[in-house]
């Protein structure tokens, strides 16, 4: 762990794992496959020489198929009798499947998919919902991760941890067969999704689900949001279609159900929104940067529809004067606002930086860091995207906050940085 007046880095390197994959769904269709119907010509041919196995051959197939992965889950033989029953549709009439066959079938119209091989950042992290047997002083956490596979698809993943009382950190390892979540109920363009509840956290994977996402679901800024003693998460990512950007939101208590819905408003056409983790006014406020290069104070009675608001912060300093943006929600302090940004300089070299709110009128900026608390280092600056550090959102435990980031767009770290110290960096502004 490395020292210095900004911020304690501590040994971990949270690495793309190809590894670890899931399944999704395959459909056969004429080329090219992603743009036309499903060939049902095709799905009926493979139905067909399944049934023809006789039942030992069939049990020897799908004893392999099984025999590929790590102690699979209880519900991968779950997933593949889903997908059978999603298929049947399509499928000439038969005569009924066996428990075998239908298992079988399932698994031939599914492919894996690695959906971290490239890239593993853009990190946020929130207390668990569940403290239940935390020693004293320590807290579980959960954080949240932008993961890129074939194709530059991102999805979001999450891992577990703690830090403890001291400030040391540690993250349970992920498990290797990630599952996806049964879409619960559709209106529009709101979805709801669930996992079961027996998955370990770091087997949700949400992929995307809607045409507005298709191409990923990115950077995702969770909160834990309180309101009347009781909290609720919320994310606001971008979703990409492979030409076109919107904000959406998702909204969890317990990191099982989920519910994804696209925000509406003028703020809401660029990306890197973060909201305030409770009302101010009476009021929802969100941080936007919908000018491309500064950052606005917006404020909403709608949690979905974002109008245009007050520019708070605009660059100002080399290392920002390309554009700047959030690092993820404000954090509240006894002195005020926390917001931590990024700013892009030369060559588009992406840093780390603070401001400090007030705390009764955010729109105000009483303090602001001259240089940045985080830069990337020569040592690390390969990778996915060079010479970037970033991170989607931080927390604040005891006298610590706890930074997680993401070098290079490649992998993911986690620094603690002393409040008392960040605090005597965000000089005050001249009068």
């Amino acid at each position: 762990m490395t020292d210095s007046p900004f911020f304690n880095r501590h040994p971990l390197h949270l690495q793309p794992d190809p590894s670890r994959v899931i399944v999704r769904a395959f459909r056969p269709a004429i080329e090219p496959r992603d743009y036309n119907p499903i060939d049902t010509t095709r799905a009926n041919h493979i139905v067909a020489r399944v049934m023809a196995l006789d039942h030992a051959e069939a049990q020897a197939v799908l004893a392999t198929v099984l025999d590929n992965f790590d102690d699979p889950p209880r519900n991968l033989v779950d997933t593949f009798e889903r997908r059978a029953a999603e298929m049947d549709r399509v499928f000439a009439s038969h005569t009924a499947f066996t428990p075998t066959q239908r298992c079988l079938i399932g698994a031939y119209f599914l492919n894996e998919y690695s959906f971290e091989a490239a890239a593993l950042f853009n990190p946020s992290i929130v207390p668990h919902p569940d403290q239940t047997a935390v020693e004293p002083g320590s807290m579980r956490f959960i954080l949240s991760l932008r993961a890129v596979g074939e194709g530059h698809i991102s999805s979001l993943t999450f891992r577990r941890g703690t830090i403890s009382g001291e400030g040391e950190i540690s993250i349970e390892p992920p498990v290797r067969l990630a599952c996806l979540p049964e879409v619960t109920r559709r209106v529009g363009d709101t979805i709801d999704l669930a996992f079961g509840a027996e998955t370990n956290i770091s087997q949700r994977v949400i992929f995307p689900v809607t045409e507005a996402q298709s191409n990923g679901i990115e950077d995702a800024r969770f909160v834990a949001f309180e309101d009347h003693g009781h909290t609720r998460y919320y994310a606001t990512y971008t979703a990409y279609n492979g030409r076109e950007i919107r904000s959406e939101l998702i909204e969890t208590e317990d990191f099982v159900s989920f519910r994804l819905t696209p925000l509406t408003g003028p703020a809401a056409v660029n990306k890197g929104m973060a909201l305030f983790p409770r009302k101010i006014g009476g009021r929802y406020a969100m941080i936007a940067r919908y000018d491309n290069e500064s950052l606005h104070l917006v404020y909403s009675d709608n949690l979905f529809d974002w109008g245009l608001g007050t520019p708070i912060l605009r660059p100002e300093y080399p290392w920002e004067f390309v554009q700047i943006g959030n690092c993820g929600s404000p954090i509240e302090l006894d002195e005020g606002w926390l917001l931590l940004t990024h700013g892009v300089g030369p060559i588009r070299r992406y840093s780390i930086g603070a401001v400090l709110l007030d705390k009764q009128d955010p729109s105000r900026v009483i303090g602001r860091a001259r240089v940045p608390l985080v830069q990337p280092e020569k040592s690390e600056r390969e990778g996915y995207v060079p010479n970037v550090v970033y991170s989607c959102g931080a927390m604040k435990v005891g006298s610590r906050i706890v930074l997680p980031y993401a070098i290079s767009d490649t992998f993911s770290t986690i620094a603690t940085v002393k409040i008392d110290k960040l605090l005597e960096v965000l000089l005050p502004l001249p009068a």
